[in-house]
């Protein structure tokens, strides 16, 4: 049977009994916040990350910002970002006062375009931030190169990408600082929460005060800071979903795969060479009439989004003072907003629920 009885979600977070389990424990500890389990989860967390410091905070909309805000970036500077991406990605600049400047991404991994990022330049750049989408990693290597040709900094968007990989580097071990985000549709979460990686043990502890007041001991102010501490409930929910994370990337890798053989009529997601894509979303791109596309996979209980339609530089916030769209070049950013749909892929899906996914994906797309 098909059909909305039985539909099949876009995307189902975890939380089973070990998890319940976890919170519980903590808060009959009485130790609920930045206590033993924020610091176990951090140094579990850094495992995954090229054994890198790592520093939990309470989203990855904070890790964005309080890192900006570590590495000394405000008004007058300007950070190279995509526009097709989650908001943060360019709020987190906006919060600290500097200024976004969009470059355009790559067709096939929706992720920044090195040469974009290049032509982007300005005497006032002083940072990069790549957006590692959807899972699949950005092109670091380059990015890299032409980062320390300008003597800028990289703050990379992991958000979506824990655990992704290039050329056997994990996301998160390139830059000044990685930032991930633990939301409950993540490929692992806390409930809520973020995490900031880096290999400089001065921003470490730059980033610790940052987010504890500016204090290291109580009452010991040494710098402004804010209060974006993690939970311990939080960082114990983490742990959990955190030994599970290798097992669901893998069965998220191999649904994957399993959509790549078999879809057609629409075009399948490509993976960059030496890329390990994670696949928090598996996102197609759909040629004709997407919103028919969309609607007819609801019929058939296949749930299903657009992440993005509208690119950051045409939200509100971004738009020029008359109210109008800048004059961004950004031909496959907006190409990428009218083609894509993501399928489900978490990790639960079933070999049945699979085959009725592809099934109803070729018989949509047929139609066209």
């Amino acid at each position: 049977m098909s059909g909305l009885q039985d539909a099949i979600p876009p995307a189902r977070p975890v939380i089973g009994e070990a998890e319940i389990e976890a919170a519980v424990r903590v808060l009959r500890s009485g130790m609920v916040v930045q206590g033993p389990e924020v610091a176990a989860f951090e140094a579990e967390f850094g495992e995954i990350v090229g054994g890198r410091h790592c520093v939990a905070v309470n989203s990855g909309t904070s890790a964005l910002q309080l890192s900006l805000m570590a590495l000394g970036f405000g008004p007058g500077d300007e950070i190279i970002v995509p526009s097709f991406s989650f908001a943060a990605s360019a709020n987190a600049v906006r919060l600290v006062g500097a200024t976004p400047v969009f470059a355009d991404i790559e067709a096939g991994s929706f992720c920044l375009d090195p040469d974009a990022v290049a032509a982007a330049i300005t005497p006032r750049t002083v940072a990069i931030m790549p957006v590692h989408l959807y899972g699949h990693p950005a092109a670091m290597d380059r990015i890299m190169q032409i980062a320390g040709q300008h003597s800028l900094a990289v703050v990379e968007d992991a958000a979506q990408a824990h655990a992704a990989a290039l050329n056997g580097t994990p996301v998160g071990s390139f830059g000044a600082a990685g930032c991930f985000s633990f939301y409950p549709t993540k490929n692992m979460h806390s409930l809520e929460g973020g995490m900031i990686s880096t290999g400089d043990a001065g921003l470490a502890r730059t980033l610790r005060l940052l987010r504890n007041q500016g204090m290291e001991a109580r009452y010991q102010n040494e710098i402004v800071g804010a209060n974006m501490r993690m939970t311990d409930v939080a960082a114990a929910i983490g742990r959990v979903q955190l030994g599970q994370l290798e097992g669901w990337t893998e069965q998220r890798r191999a649904n994957a795969a399993y959509f790549d053989a078999n879809l057609t009529g629409v075009v399948v997601p490509p993976v960059s060479e030496g890329a390990r894509h994670v696949y928090h979303q598996y996102t197609i791109r759909v040629q004709g009439d997407r919103d028919a596309f969309q609607a007819g996979l609801k019929e058939l209980g296949i749930g299903n989004a657009v992440y993005y339609p509208t690119p950051i530089h045409e939200l509100r916030p971004y738009l020029n003072e008359d109210g109008q769209v800048g004059d961004w070049k950004l031909p496959e950013t907006d190409r990428a907003a009218r083609e894509v749909v993501s399928l489900p892929v978490f990790p639960s899906l079933t070999q049945e629920q699979l085959e009725r996914i592809v099934e109803s994906v070729n018989t949509v797309a047929a139609r066209a």
